[in-house]
């Protein structure tokens, strides 16, 4: 598990497809009303308190416009943003500001929003031990910015994807008619050493089973706080190396209790599927 790093590759991709999605042939606004050699500069403003994500996909978005826009004084990412707080400034054309003005808004707040949530989250479970991960609930063609996010907001990075970790949920419990433990060993018997087992289970008993069976990860799915500390317990007792995942329905006001049980991770899809964006405005102004 470690923080998702930008591949600078598939950025230039999104921004690309990004930009071709909402320019098409031309803004035909901006070309209809403004001089393509009056220039001038714009203010990026918090409208709200928040986390900062996404600066790189700024500067990138910057760059590739080739007309001879500047990104002055950026805050980094991370950076704890009040409402009314100059987050960086563009100088130059002031045609060129207008045409990527939507699509720099809707990375940045959209990044924001997922890391101000994320640290929403972290802070909530400040001194329990436990950390706060994302999962797979990402935009799609998002999940690399996403879990970047998630990494800016102080949360952590469960698996990128279907390829980097074994994960037995419910359906291929159901469909294999493998107990949890029973399910452990297959996988183990027939995937990569290299690759984590992770397990979901619903009761303690599970929990204890498939630690036995030598499962790396074992995910509380949906159980009440007092069974997640059974579980928690026996798995310690079983197999003390083996890490427990808390995992289903947790908010805000719960994710304290179940950190306070003992487990180890606590995976949020929240995170990414329902951050709200963060209010961040582009003001323009001609030299």
């Amino acid at each position: 598990m470690g923080n998702i790093p930008l591949d600078l590759a598939v950025l230039d991709g999104l921004i690309a497809r990004a930009l071709a999605e909402d320019v098409g042939t031309g803004d035909v606004t901006t070309e209809a009303l403004v001089d393509p050699e009056r220039t001038g500069s714009a203010k990026l403003t918090a409208k709200e308190p928040g986390v900062l994500a996404g600066m790189p996909v700024v500067r990138r978005m910057v760059e590739s416009t080739g007309e001879g826009l500047r990104l002055e004084r950026p805050l980094p990412d991370g950076s704890r943003l009040g409402r009314g707080d100059v987050i960086g400034e563009l100088s130059g054309p002031c045609a060129a500001m207008l045409t990527i003005e939507r699509t720099l808004l809707n990375f940045l707040q959209r990044l924001s929003g997922i890391a101000s949530l994320a640290r929403r989250y972290v802070d909530a479970v400040d001194g329990t031990g436990a950390k706060v991960l994302d999962t797979r609930k990402t935009l799609p063609g998002w999940r690399m910015l996403s879990k970047y996010a998630v990494g800016v907001g102080g949360g952590a990075n469960h698996r990128m994807g279907l390829y980097d970790q074994v994960l037995i949920k419910d359906n291929h419990l159901a469909i294999s008619g493998l107990s949890p433990a029973e399910a452990v060993a297959a996988a183990r018997d027939r995937t990569d050493e290299s690759l984590r087992i992770e397990v979901e289970v619903t009761s303690a008993a599970d929990a204890q089973a498939a630690a036995e069976a030598g499962a790396d990860i074992v995910m509380l799915d949906n159980m009440a706080p007092q069974a997640m500390r059974d579980a928690v317990e026996r798995v310690r007792r079983a197999r003390p190396e083996t890490i427990v995942e808390a995992s289903g329905s947790v908010t805000l006001e719960t994710v304290r209790a179940v950190a306070e049980t003992g487990v180890d991770w606590i995976s949020v899809g929240a995170i990414t599927h329902s951050a709200p964006a963060l209010d961040i405005s582009l003001d323009v102004e001609a030299a």
